[in-house]
């Protein structure tokens, strides 16, 4: 599957008989009625491998342009007049600051690696905690809840699936929990956002900034106020789309793809 497509729906299961496998370009499985496929005896399986990395780079990219406020002064260096306050544009400091990471598997550990090299401290919260080794390895501290995260983190990133238990995890509760000069990052799904909270306490100052990869729904309508916010960035969920990203995907896809067709076991399986 490319791009969510085709749209795997009973009728298209019941038209493939002898189907065996379905490989997605990418790690997330949201768009999939993974119950559905399994009950048709068809595997299924993703690409976290290929996606990490180019993935965690969107993530430090988004919080880097909106630290410095890039898109903003970008627009100001062009304009006709270019007038404007230094004091109007003062950045956020990343060197020293704490990244609150909320999701810590392969590309939440990735971003770590990163943020260390960017001197920041860094929380994060996860289903099950890393081992010791893998924490000192990047400086990581596990916050047993997301609440402590919230409220000490500068930035927060999500890294994490879009289930039924993740929806809309960062709501407006959420979102007062944390601090009036934070930056929330989503790199996952849009949806792990309640987006209406999330405006409401953008115009607000509940929180300082956001930077999104992700909407719902992609894309946003051209008059939603997202758009028209000074302290947003939002890109076209491009944090896959590199070109050896893409080849790399490819490649895992076959893999699996050909495991799968010889009764091997399938290097990223999902269950």
């Amino acid at each position: 599957l490319w791009w969510h497509k085709p749209v795997v729906d009973r009728e298209l299961l019941q038209s493939l008989p002898n189907l065996k496998v379905i490989a997605n370009s990418g790690v997330g499985m949201d768009h999939l009625d993974q119950k559905l496929i399994a009950s048709f005896g068809v595997k299924m399986a993703n690409c976290p491998r290929a996606v990490s990395s180019s993935t965690a780079d969107t993530g430090m990219a988004l919080l880097l342009a909106s630290a410095r406020r890039l898109v903003e002064v970008y627009h100001i260096t062009i304009s006709s007049s270019m007038e404007y306050c230094e004091a109007d544009i003062l950045g956020v400091k990343v060197a020293g600051a704490t990244l609150g990471i909320i999701g810590m598997g392969s590309i939440g550990y990735k971003i770590a690696l990163r943020a260390k090299a960017f001197e920041m401290n860094i929380l994060y919260h996860n289903r099950t905690q890393r081992k010791a080794e893998e924490e000192q390895a990047v400086g990581a501290t596990y916050c047993k809840t997301i609440d402590s995260l919230l409220q000490q983190a500068d930035f927060v990133m999500v890294v994490v699936s879009l289930t039924p238990q993740t929806h809309k995890l960062i709501g407006k509760r959420e979102l007062e929990l944390m601090k009036p000069t934070a930056t929330l990052i989503n790199i996952s799904r849009g949806a792990v956002v309640d987006q209406e909270a999330l405006v409401t306490a953008l115009q607000s100052g509940v929180i300082g900034a956001a930077a999104l990869d992700v909407t719902y729904p992609e894309p946003l309508p051209r008059d939603h106020p997202l758009l028209k916010l000074k302290n947003v960035i939002i890109t076209p969920h491009l944090g896959i789309r590199t070109d050896k990203a893409i080849f790399m995907i490819t490649e895992e896809a076959v893999e699996n793809i050909l495991a799968a067709l010889n009764g091997l076991p399938m290097p990223s399986e999902v269950l």
